[in-house]
C-alpha cells in the first residue's frame, strides 16, 4: 500500500494534474477576437508547460452572456469573454461604459476608465471572478431594416434588447420606443421574421453575424460604447499554481492590449465591406444629432440609481462636466 502511495505521488509530482479551462464566448470562429483568444490559449499552455488548458467554446453555442455567468456560477465553463451586458451580471455600475451619447471619442474612453475601472474590477472580484483584461471592440451604430434620421423614426421600429435586461427595456418604454427582448444568438432570426427591426451593435458584429443583410441601414452616430472583458471563475483561477498565475496574467494583459489596438479601429474596414454588399449609410446632420443627444441627455436623470449607483452617476457627471457645457 505504501508502495502504491509512493508512486501515485511520484507520477502525481512529475505528471501534474491539468487545470482545463473552459471559455466561452459570442465571437464567431474567423473574427479576430477568437484569433487572440487562441493565441492566448497556445501561449497559455506553454507558460504553465501543459498545465493550464483552455478550450474555447465560440459563436455563443454555450448561449447568451447571461447563460454564460450563470454556467460559470455552477462550474459548467469557467471562463467567458463577455461584453457589458454579461458583466453588468458581476458589477453592476459597468453599465457606465453603456451610458448612451456619453463617449464621443476612445479619448474619453480612457480618461473615465483610468478613474473607474479599479472599483468596477473589485466588483467583478467581490463576485467570485477574476478580470483578466479590458479590451474595447467598437463603437455601436444603429442598423436598422428602414433608413432612419431621427428619434421620432426609431419610434416606429421594433428595437432589441438583451433577454433579461430590465432596465434598457423599462427605459425605453417610458420614452414611448417599442423593444422587444431576445437572447442575442435570437437576433438574426428575429430580424427575418420581422420580430425586430432595429439593433444597436457595432459594425464588426453586424458583419461576422450577417444581421446587417436585413437590417440593412446604419445610422452613423455614436450611439455608445461597446467595450469586453474577459473573466475567470476565481476559484479556478486559484487553482493554478501561485508561480504560474503572473505570467498566465501577463500573457492575458498583452492579448487584452493587442485587442484592444485592433478592435478599436475595425469599425470602418467592416462598414467599407457591408457597402459592398448593400449596406445603406446614413449621415445624419448636426441638428438631427442634437436632436438625438438633446433626448439621450433627458434620460440621464433616470439611470442615477437604477443603471448605475448613485456614486458611479455622480461620479460620471463630474467627469463630464466640461462637455455638458458644450451641449
Amino acid at each position: 500500500m505504501k508502495k502504491w502511495i509512493l508512486a501515485w505521488l511520484m507520477v502525481s509530482w512529475v505528471f501534474p494534474k491539468k487545470i482545463v479551462i473552459k471559455l466561452a464566448t459570442l465571437a464567431p470562429e474567423g473574427t479576430d477576437l477568437y484569433g487572440q483568444l487562441v493565441d492566448m490559449q497556445q501561449q497559455w499552455k506553454a507558460a504553465s508547460n501543459g498545465e493550464v488548458m483552455l478550450r474555447i467554446y465560440p459563436n455563443g453555442v454555450v448561449g447568451d452572456e447571461r447563460d454564460m455567468i450563470r454556467k460559470m456560477r455552477i462550474g459548467q465553463i469557467q471562463a467567458a469573454g463577455i461584453t457589458t451586458e454579461g458583466l453588468s451580471e458581476l458589477a453592476p455600475d459597468v453599465y457606465a461604459f453603456i451610458m448612451p451619447m456619453y463617449f464621443r471619442s476612445y479619448e474619453d474612453v480612457d480618461r473615465v476608465r483610468d478613474v473607474i475601472s479599479r472599483e468596477l474590477e473589485d466588483q467583478i472580484e467581490a463576485n467570485g471572478f477574476k478580470l483578466l483584461y479590458w479590451a474595447d471592440i467598437g463603437w455601436a451604430y444603429w442598423f436598422t431594416d428602414q433608413e432612419i434620421h431621427t428619434p421620432d423614426d426609431l419610434r416606429e421600429l421594433k428595437i432589441f434588447t438583451w433577454a433579461g435586461d430590465f432596465k434598457s427595456r423599462e427605459l425605453w418604454k417610458s420614452a414611448g420606443f417599442q423593444s422587444v427582448s431576445l437572447a442575442s444568438t435570437d437576433v438574426l432570426s428575429g430580424l427575418q421574421t420581422g420580430l425586430i427591426d432595429a439593433v444597436a451593435t457595432t459594425p464588426l458584429f453586424a458583419l461576422s453575424s450577417q444581421w446587417f443583410g436585413v437590417a440593412n441601414h446604419l445610422l452613423l452616430m455614436k450611439w455608445g460604447l461597446v467595450t469586453a472583458a474577459l473573466v475567470v471563475d476565481l476559484r479556478t483561477w486559484n487553482q493554478i499554481p501561485e508561480a504560474i498565475r503572473p505570467r498566465l496574467l501577463d500573457i492575458a494583459h498583452t492579448i487584452g492590449r493587442r485587442h484592444q489596438a485592433t478592435g478599436r479601429f475595425a469599425d470602418q474596414q467592416a462598414i467599407d465591406a457591408m457597402k459592398q454588399y448593400g449596406l445603406t449609410v446614413v449621415v445624419p446632420t448636426p441638428e438631427e444629432e442634437q436632436v438625438w443627444r438633446h433626448l439621450v441627455r433627458s434620460w440621464y436623470p433616470a439611470l442615477r440609481g437604477t443603471f448605475v449607483s448613485d456614486t458611479m452617476y455622480d461620479l460620471l457627471m463630474e467627469l463630464d462636466t466640461v462637455r455638458v457645457g458644450d451641449e
